[in-house]
């Protein structure tokens, strides 16, 4: 009886312990629900008012920020990590390419100029009435007129004791042919620069590439890495050297094959322009010898 009585109690005791710990996490329960909603009412009034300017205002997406990486490796990184002999090297192509695209741009315009001084040449002067006139109905500074004034000139001062050993045919010749050559002299002007550009260049900018790579390999051997990103950088860098020679040689080289063609042409028209004013003028100052006699 007694220990039935015993646990009896306990089971009472437990009962009663049980009972006081879930009456508080009950009454905590409904507080917590009913908390919240006093505060959505308000959540739904504020946010009512709000509803309609967002309807009527167009949805602006948010502007991507575009991320700008800089290139570590360039001519621009170039110029400032290199020494004074990679620098150097830079500035002897660049003032080749200046050279060659000035070359290039005024010996083109001169030939065209030659190209319309020939035509003018070839409706003026031979249809004057003398080599005179003829020579006076051409520009100032065209070739044409330079070897007719040469021509002219031959014939009306050959006289001292030396030139008149000379028969007056073959000195008329030699001052036509002077002239001719004095022409086609300034036609050729600037054409060895090109032709010195286009041939050396290449091993400029080889040069520049071979420098700048010893460099890079000389800073990879002193910092001891000689991972991909340490040694793709700075062997990129000095091979621009060898892309920029290239690029200033290509277009000498083709200019210059461009314009010896042009000036082939140009001095088959002088040529041909000085063989008939020889043959005029020899026959104009035999006519007038003969007249005398």
């Amino acid at each position: 009886m007694k220990t039935r009585f015993s646990a009896f109690l306990a089971a009472t005791l437990l009962a009663l312990t049980a009972a006081v710990a879930v009456a508080p996490a009950s009454a905590q329960g409904p507080a917590s629900a009913a908390a919240p909603a006093p505060a959505a009412p308000a959540a739904e009034a504020a946010a009512a008012p709000a509803a309609p300017a967002d309807a009527g205002a167009p949805a602006v997406a948010p502007a991507a920020a575009k991320e700008v990486i800089e290139n570590p490796y360039g001519l621009d990184a170039l110029w400032k990590t290199g020494d004074f002999v990679a620098k150097g090297t830079l500035i002897i192509m660049v003032i080749m390419s200046m050279g060659s695209w000035y070359i290039l741009i005024t010996k083109i315009i001169d030939q065209v100029k030659l190209s319309g001084q020939a035509t003018d040449a070839r409706t003026k002067f031979w249809k004057a009435a003398s080599v005179q006139a003829g020579a006076a109905s051409l520009k100032e500074g065209s070739p044409f007129r330079f070897i007719a004034d040469s021509g002219i000139k031959a014939t009306e001062h050959h006289e001292g004791a030396l030139l008149e050993q000379i028969d007056l045919n073959t000195w008329v010749s030699m001052s036509i042919q002077r002239a001719v050559e004095k022409v086609q002299s300034r036609l050729q002007d600037g054409l060895a620069f090109l032709a010195t550009v286009g041939s050396t260049a290449p091993f400029v900018g080889l040069f520049g590439t071979v420098w700048g790579i010893y460099h890079a390999l000389t800073a990879i051997g002193m910092s001891g890495q000689a991972s991909i990103d340490k040694v793709a950088g700075p062997v990129g860098e000095a091979l621009i050297m060898t892309a920029i020679g290239l690029a200033v040689a290509v277009p000498a080289v083709l200019g210059y094959n461009f314009l010896v063609r042009r000036n082939k042409s140009a001095m088959e028209e002088v040529r041909a322009f000085s063989a008939d004013l020889h043959s005029v003028v020899l026959s104009g100052n035999m006519g007038k010898t003969a007249a005398k006699k």
